[in-house]
């Protein structure tokens, strides 16, 4: 099985925001059985991390959020040219290209149908 993390136009990620992430985590653990591990990140922080078998496969926000959503991120070659060609063809941009040290580069979208989706290329992606 291929890697999504790796893959261009795989499903990579997926991460929960809303008012209360810890009451989220807790609710996820239940209902779907979830692992969830924190994980340190390069600021000091941890971040939440959904695990299932083995892999992580997404996580939850720590800083709560006014609205609830879940965001989906696809892994692109190119998050800049990709998120140009979006936005030429009709999307708007949500969060422009930006770097997150540790993970990679970042930005987010509105499809011109109404749906969100972010685009990232890992660190261990890029050269």
């Amino acid at each position: 099985m291929s890697n999504p993390m790796q893959t261009h136009g795989a499903a990579s990620w997926i991460q929960h925001s809303g008012s209360d992430p810890a009451g989220a985590r807790k609710f996820y653990e239940s209902v779907l059985g979830w692992h969830v591990n924190d994980m340190p990140m390069q600021d000091g922080s941890s971040y939440s991390a959904i695990v299932v078998g083995e892999n992580p496969i997404g996580g939850f926000m720590p800083q709560p959020a006014p609205e609830g959503a879940w965001t989906i991120y696809i892994t692109v070659d190119d998050v800049d040219a990709r998120f140009k060609s979006a936005v030429e063809n009709g999307a708007q941009g949500v969060e422009e290209p930006a770097d997150y040290p540790g993970v990679g580069r970042m930005a987010k979208i509105r499809d011109p149908y109404g749906a969100s989706i972010s685009l990232i290329t890992y660190e261990s992606m890029q050269g």
